[in-house]
C-alpha cells in the first residue's frame, strides 16, 4: 500500500510542479476559495490510478465529490491542498491521500513536491518522511509553542479564527497561517511545529495528516476533545503534551 500511494503521490506531484512553473490560472469556487486546473489534473491523475488498482473501493475527492461505489474501503483526497498559494507562487502545497476501513484511518500520506517531502504512516506502524521515523515535539509549555491554523470558507469559521488569532498574537508566541493543512498537519508529526487547529474543515484537508500525527506521537480531536472523526467538521491537533492546554484555551476564548 506505502509503494502504491507514494507512487501516486510523487506522479502528480510532478505534473504539479511541472503546472506551477508554467500555467496557474485559476476560478473562484466562492469568497475564500478557488479552483485551479491544476487541481482537476491531479484528481484525475490520482482517481484514475485508485480506480485501476481498486476498483471495488468507494472514493471522496474534493472536487469530483463521492463515486457511488459501495464498499467498507473509502479513500479520501485532495489533489492540491493550498491551492490558493499555488495559483500564486507560495511553494507550500501539498497532495493528501487517506484510506480509511470502516471509517478508521488505516493509512496517510502528505506529499509536498517542491521540497520533495512524503509524510506517509500507516496504522499501528509510525509515522515517516521520506523513510525515517519522525515523532512530535516535546514542547510543554503551551506560550513557547508553534502554532498553525486555518479554517473554513464560510463566514462564521471566519469571524470565529479571528476571535481565536486576537488572543494568540497577544499572549503567545507565534501563530500563523501557512495555507495547506496537509503541511500544517504534517508539521506537527514531524516537530516542526506543536499546535494545529481550524474551525470548519473538511475530511480531505486533514484525514491523512490526522494518522500521520497520532503515528508520530501526537494527538488529534475535535473542538469538544474527542477522538476526532471524519465527519468532524472542527479540528485540533498538539504534541500530546500541550493537547489539555490548548483545548482550555479554544473553550475559554
Amino acid at each position: 500500500m506505502k509503494k502504491f500511494i507514494e507512487g501516486v503521490s510523487k506522479k502528480a506531484g510532478r505534473e504539479l510542479l511541472r503546472l506551477f512553473l508554467t500555467k496557474r490560472k485559476y476560478s473562484k469556487k466562492s469568497k475564500h476559495e478557488i479552483v485551479t486546473a491544476a487541481d482537476l489534473i491531479s484528481e484525475k491523475l490520482i482517481l484514475s490510478q485508485i480506480k485501476k488498482k481498486f476498483p471495488g473501493h468507494q472514493i471522496l475527492s474534493e472536487e469530483a465529490g463521492m463515486n457511488n461505489i459501495k464498499s467498507d474501503y473509502l479513500w479520501i483526497v485532495d489533489p492540491l491542498d493550498g491551492t490558493t498559494n499555488f495559483s500564486f507562487g507560495n511553494p507550500l502545497f501539498s497532495i493528501c491521500i487517506a484510506l480509511t476501513y470502516k471509517k478508521k484511518i488505516i493509512a496517510g500520506a502528505v506529499s509536498i513536491p517542491v521540497l520533495k517531502e512524503f509524510y506517509y504512516a500507516t496504522k499501528g506502524q509510525g509515522a515517516c518522511l521520506n523513510g525515517k521515523k519522525i515523532h512530535v515535539s516535546k514542547t510543554a509549555d503551551l506560550k513557547s509553542g508553534f502554532i498553525t491554523f486555518c479554517h473554513g470558507s464560510r463566514q462564521q469559521y471566519v469571524k470565529e479564527i479571528l476571535k481565536y488569532y486576537r488572543e494568540l498574537k497577544l499572549n503567545f508566541f507565534d501563530a500563523r497561517q501557512l495555507g495547506s493543512a496537509g503541511i500544517e498537519m504534517a508539521y506537527i508529526a514531524g516537530g516542526r511545529t506543536d499546535v494545529y487547529f481550524a474551525p470548519g474543515t473538511n475530511s480531505w484537508d486533514v484525514a491523512a495528516g490526522v494518522l500521520i500525527v497520532r503515528e508520530a506521537g501526537g494527538k488529534v480531536t475535535n473542538f469538544k476533545n474527542q477522538e476526532w472523526q471524519i465527519t468532524d467538521k472542527d479540528i485540533l491537533a498538539t504534541n500530546g503534551v500541550l493537547h489539555n492546554k490548548f483545548y482550555r484555551f479554544i473553550k475559554n476564548a
